[in-house]
């Protein structure tokens, strides 16, 4: 990728974050029904136009961006790296997704608390959530072929969910940490546990 692209790209990742940022703001503020698109956008300091080409609707805005991976790690994990261990390499991409995200503290209390008090948005996020387990579950299909089966597949990024699950816990109660290293150490103690 050129520098100018790398550039665009956080440009826009930067924009994404803000706009969807702001969106849980609104709703934390007012509730999901408390503002229109064309208040976000003036939050945001983005042009409707703009904010449309980010996000489709209010609840996409709201829960921000699918998990992405980049490509370099993608091919990595599918040609059976980067260290050769399927738990090490997912962790590897779960380091990848949460180095594209830069949230906070506060971001996480306030995107936890948005999505639990808005009924909607636990179902669309529960959808969302079977979308990237599904492709998270293809990826590993793809890379280990007959050594793993579907289920199989699904119970480890589910496990490895719940590891995330408890760094963002650990996090918000005041832990300092980065959220990689959070959930590296849980990936860690899990592994001591069910060995």
């Amino acid at each position: 990728m050129t520098e100018s692209a790398t550039l665009r790209q956080v440009k826009r990742l930067q924009t994404e974050r803000r706009i969807s940022r702001c969106a849980q703001q609104l709703t934390d503020e007012r509730g999901l029904d408390g503002f229109t698109m064309d208040e976000l956008a003036e939050r945001a300091e983005v042009s409707r136009r703009t904010l449309f080409n980010y996000f489709p609707s209010k609840l996409d805005a709201v829960l921000g961006p699918l998990p992405l991976i980049s490509q370099e790690a993608c091919s990595a994990f599918l040609a059976g790296g980067p260290s050769g261990d399927l738990i090490d390499d997912l962790a590897a991409l779960a380091d990848d997704i949460l180095e594209a995200h830069d949230v906070d503290r506060e971001d996480m209390e306030r995107g936890k608390r948005v999505i639990i008090g808005e009924p909607r948005l636990v179902v669309i996020a529960h959808e969302r959530f079977e979308k990237v387990l599904g492709e998270l579950t293809d990826l590993i299909l793809e890379r280990e072929g007959a050594r793993i089966d579907r289920p199989r597949a699904r119970l480890l990024i589910r496990l490895l969910v719940t590891l995330f699950e408890c760094a963002m816990a650990a996090a918000i109660a005041g832990d300092d940490r980065p959220l990689d290293e959070l959930f590296d150490e849980n990936l860690h103690t899990a592994r001591a546990l069910l060995a």
